[in-house]
Parts: C-alpha cells; structure tokens; sequence
C-alpha cells in the first residue's frame, strides 16, 4: 500500500514502536517522538533484563491474566496474539524460547535483541525518528491537525499516543500521556501502582534484606480472611518488605480501594506436607543432635533465614537439639509452612511496573482504538486503563494494541 497520510506517534516504546511500524508498513509517513534519545527504555528492563516478551497462551489464558477491563481487548487480541507477537520477532531475526508459565523470552536473554530489532525496523521503513517532548496537541474547530513540542508544530492526519502511564518516569512513562488525553477531552481514571513490591510492617524483613527464594508459595488473604492470591515460585526480601515475580503478581490483586488489610503467607517449603517436613526437622535434630538449633538447620533454610525463623518460632538460638521439645519443634514447623507478614501499603507508584488506570476504556473504540470524542487521535499501551499480571501479558497487550492502532489509521 502507499498512500500520503502522514502520522505522528508519541511514546518509543513497545506499543509506540508496534503502531509508528504497522502504520509505516501500509505506507504511511510516520514520525515517532520520545524524549530518550533510545527507543524502549522500559523493554531494557523487562524480565530482569531478559523481556519477556509475551506469553504463548490461548485468548481465554490472556484473558484471565487482564484484571482491568479484559473485555476490551479482544479485537486487539484477535488481530495480533502472542504467537504473531513470536513470529513478528523470529521473522526478525530474533530466535525465542519459551519458559514456565509459557513465558517468551529471547534465547540470547538479552532484552537489546528486542530492542534492536524494533530500531532496525524503525529505520529501514524510514520511520522519522525525534528525541523531544510532545507538549500538547494541536486541536482547532474540534479537529486534530498535530503535535505540539518546546520548539515546534508537527502537524499530521492521525496521532498516536502510545507514551506508557507513570511507572518507572526515569524510562520516559511520567505520565505525560494522561495530560495530552485530557486535552482531547478523554477522562482518566486514576493510576495506582500495579506489579509493584510490598511495604509489610514487621521490621524483620530488613535483616533478610537481599534474601532471594525459589520454590515458595505465597497466598494473600484480605480483612474477611478470604483468600484473593495464591501461587508459587520466586520472591526476594528488601529492606523495607518483599518483592519478586510472585509478589508482583499478589499486589495487582490487592484493591486498596476496597480493602487496605491484607495477611501474606509465605510457605518456604510447599513440597512438603506436615508429616513430611516434621519428619525432615526430626531427622535434621538427630543429625546435628549436640549442636545448638542455630547451627543446625543449614540443611533445611538459607543461612540468613535461620536466625529470623528460629526467634519466630520462640526457641532460645544456643539451645541444643536434643533438648527441643516437641511444642518448639511444631512452632518452627508453624513458621516453616505460614511465615507471615501483614501489608502496610504498596511501594511508590515510579516503582510499579505497571499502573493500573489510564484512559477510560468507554472512550475508545476497542476495534480500532481509535478516539470516540476527537476523530483521528488513538491510544495504544499503558497509557490505556488495562493492565495484565506478569508473565509478558502487558508487553502483549503493548504489541496488540499498538499494530491495531498502526493497522486502523
């Protein structure tokens, strides 16, 4: 296809980049704005720096996975899924792998593959690329003509905004999106951190500071001690809570609006039933049967984790094993299953790697993503009122929306 449509799109991220090279494909003169002088600043630090580029699930997994308004994209979902997603960067040059839970990552791990690839195209279908800020649009008579910058009008048939929501700013989502679609006339329904760590109130997490663990389950349970997330895998303690993919994935279930008490429940060793893990204690104290319990339980704990377990379960740490009785023995079982810690609030909204909120989905037609109060404008990513767990489900939704936008204009 060529045609002359000129198109601006602000944000170089994942959805900017996908709708600034879909729209470039039909023939489209584009210009992509962003204020880094480097495209996909927040794809860099994806997955640990591996960008995890999506998910290889079916529509009802992705679905699942979308706590905010999921219905809303099932025509971006149909018309690019994960597996175009996986073609789209194999067909690029970018061989993928995937992972547990059907995490996609490149097989370099290296989220640059990513990155450079989306340049590349970038370049070669001569997308015009400019490293400054979008300060407004320029709307007369109710019609959209362009952008506005410090230094000048860009002027142009259709916009995209496509700059994130107001997560980690330092990568260029500050949240500026939010103002250009007020001046269209859009509402936006308040962001609050999504995928962010968790501040607890029990002061012992900080001597844990740095602690990573693998193969725990966490469950979260709210005020009415109705259970609201379970799952398993990795966490890490900081200084001031927890963090990892799993308690991530706790905090986009966690409704401050709804409920600000929540009990969090570690299990350090789901494996194990019980009987199994009494069983393993008993074996561990008549191994060690003359050392004191502190130097005894290296077999069973990470060496930073005893001194922590050993004064929840109420043991004197120099007492020696054979004089453990059997009340202390079913306390560090008790805090071996349910180490618990209560939630005092989330981490700084900068810290989130998603919000939640954005431009109000009833504003926008799902089939095009274009505008329903200013002809010609449409959004694409974060900078929309959804949000998925983790997993590479909101780096899907970024490549989705973003080719629906570039492919409706």
């Amino acid at each position: 296809m060529n045609n002359n449509k000129t198109v601006i799109v602000v944000g170089a991220g994942a959805s900017g980049c996908m709708a600034a090279i879909t729209a470039a494909k039909r023939g489209m003169n584009v210009t992509l704005f962003d204020r880094n002088p480097k495209i996909g600043r927040k794809i860099l630090i994806t997955g640990k720096g591996r960008c995890n580029v999506t998910n290889n699930c079916d529509r009802d997994m992705f679905m699942s996975s979308v706590p905010t308004n999921s219905r809303f994209l099932y025509s971006a979902f149909a018309a690019f899924t994960p597996q175009d997603t996986m073609a789209f960067f194999e067909e690029n040059g970018v061989p993928l792998k995937t992972e547990r839970g059907n995490r996609v990552f490149p097989q370099s791990d290296k989220s640059m593959d990513i990155i450079d690839t989306l340049f590349k195209l970038i370049r070669n279908l001569h997308i015009r690329l400019i490293n400054e800020n979008v300060k407004d649009l320029i709307i007369e008579n109710e019609t959209l003509l362009g952008v506005k910058t410090e230094n000048k009008e860009y002027r142009a048939d259709s916009v995209v905004i496509a700059c994130g929501g107001c997560s980690y700013p330092q990568t260029g989502s500050d949240g500026y999106g939010y103002t250009l679609a007020k001046q269209a006339g859009h509402t936006i329904v308040e962001p609050v951190p999504s995928l962010v760590p968790i501040v607890v109130n029990e002061k012992w997490c900080s001597e844990l500071q740095g602690l990573s663990l693998k193969n725990v389950s966490l469950k979260v349970k709210n005020n009415k001690n109705k259970e609201i997330f379970s799952d398993f895998g990795e966490m890490i303690f900081t200084h001031f809570g927890i963090s990892g993919p799993i308690v991530l994935s706790a905090s986009s279930h966690m409704n401050l609006k709804k409920c600000t008490e929540y009990t969090l429940t570690i299990d350090l060793k789901p494996a194990l039933t019980d009987e199994q893990l009494d069983k393993r204690i008993q074996k561990d104290f008549e191994k060690y049967i003359n050392k004191d319990i502190i130097n005894s339980l290296g077999d069973l704990l990470p060496k930073k984790l005893i001194p922590v377990t050993v004064k929840l379960a109420e043991i004197e740490p120099h007492k020696k094993c054979n004089e453990i009785t059997k009340t202390e023995r079913r306390n560090l079982l008790a805090v071996i299953k349910n180490l618990t810690l209560t939630f005092k609030e989330f981490r700084p909204i900068a810290e989130a790697i998603v919000t939640s909120g954005g431009v109000k989905v009833k504003e926008i037609d799902p089939k095009t993503m274009q505008s329903k109060i200013l002809e010609n404008l449409y959004f694409a990513g974060e900078v929309i009122d959804v949000d998925a767990y983790t997993g590479g489900f909101n780096l899907q939704i970024a490549f989705s929306t973003g080719y629906l936008a570039g492919k409706s204009i």
